[in-house]
C-alpha cells in the first residue's frame, strides 16, 4: 500500500515542475539565476531561464544589482492579460541608459501564467528594461517576445498588484517593486 501511494505521489512531478516550483522548490534554486522581487504585499521569487535567454537574463542582473528596478511602478496592468514594469518613467516609454537587446525567442517556451517576458517597441530588437509578468496563458506572444523568467513563488502578490483602466490598462497611482535583486546577493 506505501508503495501504491509514493508511486502516486511521484506520478505528479511531473505536472507540478510543468506549473512552476513550490515555496520549498524555491530555495533550492540557484540563487545567481534568481530574483526576489518584493511587492507591497509580499516576495514573489522568479527563476531566471539564461539557457534561453542569456542577453536579457544578463540585463535583468546588472540593472537588479544597480537598484534600477526599485521604487519602479507597474504602469500598465491589464485584468486577465498582464502587469508590466521596469519603466522608471512610468510611462511605458523609458528604460535603462543601456542599449536595447537582441531578440531571444526563438525557444518553444510558451507564454503561460506566471512567466516573465521582456516588453518592447514594435521593433524585436528593442527591449531594454521593461518586462511583464502573465497573469494568464497569451498564445498570440509565443515566439514573438522574448521569455526570461518563470514566478516560481509569489504569484498571489502579483495578483495583487493594482489594475489599469481603458483599453490600454495604464495605471493611476500605481504600485511599486519595492526591491528587485538577485537571490545571490541577498543575505538571509
Amino acid at each position: 500500500m506505501r508503495r501504491r501511494a509514493l508511486l502516486a505521489s511521484l506520478s505528479v512531478l511531473p505536472t507540478l515542475t510543468m506549473i512552476g516550483a513550490s515555496m520549498s522548490d524555491a530555495a533550492t534554486l540557484d540563487p545567481e539565476n534568481t530574483l526576489y522581487m518584493d511587492l507591497k504585499d509580499g516576495r514573489v521569487v522568479i527563476q531566471l531561464l539564461p539557457q534561453i535567454a542569456p542577453l536579457h537574463v544578463a540585463r535583468v542582473k546588472e540593472l537588479a544589482r544597480k537598484g534600477f528596478y526599485d521604487g519602479t511602478p507597474f504602469h500598465r496592468v491589464i485584468e486577465g492579460f498582464m502587469a508590466q514594469g521596469g519603466d522608471p518613467t512610468g510611462t511605458g516609454t523609458g528604460g535603462s541608459d543601456l542599449p536595447p537587446l537582441k531578440a531571444e525567442f526563438t525557444n518553444q517556451r510558451k507564454f503561460l501564467r506566471g512567466t516573465v517576458g521582456a516588453a518592447r517597441t514594435n521593433d524585436p530588437n528593442s527591449a531594454n528594461s521593461q518586462f511583464f509578468i502573465m497573469f494568464a496563458p497569451a498564445p498570440s506572444l509565443d515566439g514573438q517576445y522574448t521569455i526570461w523568467g518563470q514566478v516560481v513563488s509569489g504569484m498571489q502578490y502579483v495578483d495583487a498588484i493594482k489594475r489599469g483602466t481603458g483599453g490600454n490598462g495604464m495605471v493611476q497611482n500605481p504600485d511599486r517593486i519595492i526591491h528587485l535583486r538577485v537571490a545571490a546577493d541577498v543575505k538571509q
